[in-house]
């Protein structure tokens, strides 16, 4: 429950928002009648038009006086809603996709609008009660104060305020909010019951946690919540980026009836969803802050566990020998593919053997273009040769092909020499039972980080993905294969050599068979 102090301050910053609104959407004096009715019939049918003309204090950037327009899956999704009044969903959008603003203001002000009416009740639902009250007072702030919206549809404001959970516009179309786990029965405005309800970010950090609380919200909003709609008809929409696979909004998208959008920041083609909101560079700066399990957890709709297989106490950083001690010292590449986009990683790891440890020296994790790997594992040549250390290549046979090898043969040329580079040809298992076989050598202390490259970006985002490894997975896995390339590489020539098997039967010490 919200404090005293709480309360004023969400109703100043209403009342701020407010003349936002207002002094965003002046009218057009000099437009004619014909003219506003055709602009009308337009923005009836073309959301994002619509979006643009009603709401510029939402798109424009004020410092820059740049529009930033809808994105295609913005569009998709509400018209999606409007051709259908009984649609059940749910829009998985990565954070900062708009969800709140879009399902709880934009969309349901454009069913308003349309010639067929489309919405009499809608409910919003948030964490808290006092949380959808804050998301109620955006939409009331728009009926009530936005002069386009008001000029070509009449005054919208009747009774009723978003701080008492509910308001009633002129034309009878009732709000009402509610927070999660909050009885939502006997909600109606005169004869009709809801038939827009949207949830609203329901999930949280705390709450997925407890597969007991996530269970019990879940079955609160198929039964009390659902149950407010007229045997099932209306529009039932979830709206969340997916912050843990035992999570309500994942419990949702599990029924196979309801519709699931999920959008992340990148495209399956690795371009960004809202090209009009972000660059790539923007993107690239997001994740070197978030770290790789947080951007997967809020951008790409793919919570990953920690530990799942790796176990973050199993990281050691210790002093490396000096570089003659090694018995020997291994680059392996997973250049992933020539064609594909820089959204993808490459990864060259360099690991050196001393006895039975294994040090992992160092390494280059990036999204990046095949070019900048190559120049990377060049310059590590170079580097390596004026430091006296003998290095083994090694890179994936299947990758050992013309189109590959042109970007390492073109910056050979430049430099004068080509690198001796030798495919693995090996017939691999499973990615997964490769890795996991030897995530014991991290268990059992054999792994040991050069700890002078402790703040490196590449040695870290590395060890990210390989805490983040698990079967199924669907973020970056080059990292670790890079590392169970190198390690196969390292213990090839010295795994069957200690112990020779024969078969028949034991004897002990006196060679007396037992």
């Amino acid at each position: 429950m919200a404090t005293k102090a709480e309360i004023i301050k969400a109703q100043e910053r209403w009342k701020q928002h407010c003349e936002t609104v207002q002094a965003a959407t002046a009218v057009n004096i000099n437009e004619t009648e014909a003219q506003r009715l055709a602009r009308i019939k337009r923005l009836r049918s073309d959301y994002a038009a619509f979006v643009d003309y009603y709401f510029p204090h939402w798109t424009v950037n004020p410092e820059t006086g740049k529009n930033t327009p809808c994105a295609p899956f913005h569009v998709e999704a509400a018209n999606k809603i409007l051709k259908n009044r009984n649609l059940k969903a749910a829009f998985q959008w990565h954070r900062g996709a708009a969800k709140s603003t879009n399902m709880d203001v934009f969309v349901p002000m454009w069913l308003m609008i349309q010639e067929r009416r489309e919405i009499n009740v809608m409910v919003l639902v948030g964490k808290s009660e006092d949380n959808a009250k804050t998301l109620l007072g955006d939409i009331q702030a728009e009926l009530q104060y936005n002069q386009r919206y008001i000029h070509d549809f009449g005054e919208q404001f009747n009774n009723g305020h978003w701080e008492d959970g509910e308001f009633v516009t002129r034309s009878e179309v009732a709000f009402f909010a509610r927070g999660r786990g909050q009885s939502p029965r006997g909600l109606r405005y005169r004869s009709h019951r809801p038939d827009y309800v949207v949830i609203d970010d329901l999930d949280d950090d705390e709450l997925v946690e407890s597969p007991a609380r996530v269970a019990k919200l879940f079955d609160w909003v198929r039964s009390a919540l659902f149950g407010t709609l007229d045997g099932g008809r209306g529009r039932f929409i979830m709206v969340g980026n997916l912050i843990a696979k035992n999570s309500v909004l994942a419990k949702w998208c599990g029924i196979k009836s309801v519709h699931v959008t999920r959008v992340n920041i990148y495209d399956n083609k690795g371009n960004i969803s809202w090209a009009a909101k972000w660059t790539p560079q923007e993107v690239r700066e997001i994740e070197d802050v978030a770290g790789y399990r947080a951007f997967q957890k809020e951008y790409m709709n793919n919570p990953i566990i920690e530990g799942a297989i790796f176990r973050n106490e199993w990281i050691r950083w210790g002093k490396r020998p000096a570089w003659s001690k090694f018995s020997e010292i291994v680059l392996y590449i997973d250049p992933s593919f020539k064609g594909s986009t820089k959204n993808d990683f490459k990864a060259a790891k360099l690991w050196g053997k001393a006895g039975t440890t294994l040090y992992h020296l160092r390494a280059f994790v990036r999204q990046s273009s095949v070019a900048e790997m190559v120049r990377w594992c060049y310059d590590l040549y170079e580097w390596c040769r004026e430091q006296g250390i003998s290095v083994r290549w090694y890179m994936e046979a299947n990758f050992m092909q013309d189109t590959i090898l042109d970007e390492f043969r073109r910056e050979g040329e430049l430099r004068g020499y080509q690198l001796p580079i030798t495919g693995d040809k090996r017939k691999k298992p499973d990615k997964f039972q490769r890795i996991e076989a030897i995530s014991p050598l991290w268990e059992r202390g054999f792994v040991v980080y050069d700890e002078t490259q402790r703040d490196d970006p590449d040695m870290l985002a590395g060890i990210d993905q390989t805490l983040a490894f698990e079967k199924g997975m669907r973020g970056h896995d080059d990292a670790p294969d890079a590392d169970e390339g190198a390690i196969w590489m390292l213990q090839r020539d010295t795994r069957t050599k200690s112990f020779n098997p024969s078969f028949g039967r034991r004897t002990n010490a006196k060679n007396v068979s037992w």
